[in-house]
């Protein structure tokens, strides 16, 4: 595989903030209080996190949309904001 395969697969398999909302149709700001934990009732959307730069993988993308839509919240544990807000411990 060269670079150029890798760098196309790399885009293909991850998606940017604004690629998110328009897929959730919400707004960006939205998103990433999804990321952070901060959506009360909501778990954690999955994501890279490089500096200031956020990155969602298409497939942790699509197992959080399942896991929101059945109402599971399998994504949240203790150690994640998500968590804490499920045990009533942290308030967005």
């Amino acid at each position: 595989m060269d670079r150029d395969d890798v760098a196309s697969r790399l885009n293909s398999e991850t998606m940017t903030i604004a690629e998110v909302a328009a897929e959730l149709r919400c707004s960006k700001t939205h998103v990433c209080n999804l990321i952070n934990g901060k959506v009360r009732g909501v778990p954690q959307l999955p994501a890279l996190i490089l500096g200031r730069r956020k990155l969602v993988r298409r497939t942790r993308l699509r197992t959080w949309m399942c896991a929101v839509e059945e109402g599971h919240d399998t994504l949240a544990s203790p150690e994640t904001a998500a968590g804490r807000m499920a045990e009533g411990a942290y308030h967005a």
